[in-house]
């Protein structure tokens, strides 16, 4: 990667190696996260296959519509807590203040117990209200179900943003896996139970909406089940980890202790602006249910909402994959950034902001390439429906949000790990702002319905891109290096995408038809992806022998790109 910070006309030499394994040190902390959250967006899509078949299209749109306001709600209280006191530990253990990381965790407890609590209250009294304006009354009922975990969400962010301020991803990856398994079981489970009950209740009343609204409710009742079990699991390990803390607190030279009000302001002054950043960076879905809701309902289509809203939730749960990596590289490039700014390494600073953006491209260009060619196949395998057209055109259409939502989050950890903590809550108004005018002139001028949140939401991400990159530029004199990171990258992702549809269409001509051979079908194809890309990385010089190493398990890729004679 080439950027200010070196010098292109020199080749590597130990000491360059010995620096350029330190900046990306945080990308093996991030890949374990990362290999977390891919498992559990996997396991988020395998149980929501049988979830949708219970609850329907329809019950899905209550489903997400919930979620939308619950995710706001959640950054409000909980969200944010994990980057601000994993960024506040970091910085302190960089300075050896081991007392004072510890009273940061006393008091973002406090936090969590309070604003935790209240935003509880508010999804718990504001339901009826929240599920009017989105014109999807019925969503009220998992709206209520949610109010429980935003409360527990909060505890358990604060201990795994201590986690990862003292420089481990782990105790957060296992608990995240463990908190989706429950969450699976439980959501199924709890969702038949209840899908049933509202088909007493409708046979009842005579109507027809409170199964798909007790199943979608019975859907949410496994999402605080996991939560509640993954903050179980974190206390057990805190609880194990006291030892070390005390063993550290003695270790301590520093002779600062900070008081607990001055923490607790400072603790306050890191979140709010990564709240309210996050806030309006994400409020995006909340506008876009709502001006759906309301669009729709102005050209008179409202009996589409739901059902349409569910589709868009199943687009949505593809995209997310992909884009979880780039969560995760956030998650761990933050408190990295912030340690590097507080020993004043500016070298090691700008390896990790160039090493995080070349990262994030190399799996979010191929995986957009890969949800266009292999859209077809991988929707009507996993999401068989009467809307399966409308889905694989929504798929193709948005395909392209992965590359912009993982490098606009990306980019706003880079602004927030070299403390410009403003300047994305600027750049996501400034977004917003195009963004909600650009999707009511589609919905209420060009009335293009549902595509109008998918292309709205991308440019979104794409003006956070632009605007993220001068800032970056600006404050760090950055300057982006563009063929490793973004030509190559999509040339062998073009390359592969051209195998993958081959090997896909191929396929389909010559099996009979069924769930079985269309499984085969996109498993070939990914597989044969994969294969692809990566000799192409390679021969195409996109990634060379240093750089592998880095990545984990380097040394075993190597070794693999050697026999192939590929390296």
């Amino acid at each position: 990667m080439v950027n200010n910070s070196r010098d292109p006309g020199r080749g590597p030499d130990k000491k360059k190696s010995k620096d350029k394994s330190k900046g990306a040190d945080f990308v093996v902390q991030g890949s374990i996260l990362a290999a977390a959250g891919i498992i559990v967006r996997l396991i988020g899509l395998v149980y929501r296959i049988p979830l949708i078949r219970i609850i329907g299209d329809e019950g899905n749109g209550y489903y997400t519509s919930a979620f939308s306001i619950y995710s706001i709600l959640l950054i409000v209280s909980s969200y944010s807590l994990p980057t601000a006191v994993s960024k506040m530990v970091s910085a302190r253990i960089a300075r050896g203040r081991y007392r004072s990381a510890v009273r940061i965790l006393r008091a973002s407890l406090v936090y969590a117990a309070l604003i935790g609590g209240a935003a509880a209250m508010a999804i718990w009294f504001g339901a009826d209200f929240f599920a009017g304006a989105m014109k999807m009354p019925y969503s009220s009922y998992a709206l209520r179900t949610l109010a429980p975990t935003i409360w527990i969400m909060a505890f358990l962010g604060v201990l795994r943003g201590y986690f990862q301020g003292m420089g481990t991803m782990m105790p957060t990856a296992v608990s995240q896996i463990l908190e989706q398994v429950v969450n699976a079981a439980v959501s199924i489970g709890a969702a038949w139970a209840l899908f049933q009950k509202g088909l007493e209740t409708d046979l009842a009343q005579g109507s027809t909406g409170h199964a798909y609204a007790y199943g979608a409710a019975g859907g949410t009742i496994g999402t605080g089940a996991g939560a509640l079990i993954a903050f179980l699991f974190c206390l057990f390990i805190m609880l194990v980890y006291r030892r070390t803390m005390r063993r550290q607190c003695r270790r301590d030279t520093s002779h600062v202790i900070e008081g607990y009000g001055r923490l607790a302001g400072t603790l306050t002054m890191t979140i709010l602006p990564i709240v309210l950043s996050s806030t309006v960076y994400n409020i995006s879905s909340v506008l876009d249910n709502f001006f759906f809701g309301q669009g729709m309902a102005y050209l008179g289509q409202e009996e589409a909402i739901a059902s349409q809203w569910g589709i868009f939730g199943k687009y949505h749960t593809l995209f997310m994959i992909p884009v979880a990596i780039a969560n995760a590289l956030s998650s761990s490039l933050i408190p990295s950034l912030s340690r590097a700014m507080a020993s004043r390494d500016r070298r090691q600073v700008l390896d990790k902001v160039s090493t995080a953006i070349r990262f994030s491209m190399l799996i979010a260009i191929p995986a957009t390439v890969g949800l266009t060619v292999l859209a077809a196949p991988i929707d009507q395998l996993l999401f068989p429906s009467k809307s399966g057209d409308l889905l694989i055109q929504i798929t193709m259409a948005g395909a392209s949000a992965v590359v912009f939502y993982s490098l606009s989050t990306v980019t706003n950890a880079i602004l927030q790990g070299i403390d410009r903590m403003d300047t994305p809550l600027r750049n996501s108004a400034i977004s917003l702002a195009l963004h909600v005018a650009i999707l009511m002139g589609m919905l209420y001028v060009l009335e293009w319905g549902i595509y109008a949140v998918i292309f709205s939401n991308i440019l979104f991400a794409l003006t956070m891109c632009v605007l993220n990159g001068l800032s970056i530029r600006r404050y760090l004199h950055y300057r982006q290096e563009w063929k490793k990171t973004f030509i190559l990258p999509s040339l062998c992702a073009l390359i592969m995408g051209a195998v993958s549809f081959g090997v896909s269409f191929g396929i389909s001509k010559i099996v009979p038809t069924g769930r079985i051979w269309l499984a085969i079908q996109v498993l070939a194809a990914v597989l044969a992806a994969i294969a692809v890309y990566g000799v192409c990385l390679l021969r195409l010089g996109a990634v060379d022998e240093l750089e592998l190493y880095d990545m984990p398990a380097g040394r075993r890729l190597v070794r693999i790109a050697r026999r192939l004679h590929v390296l």
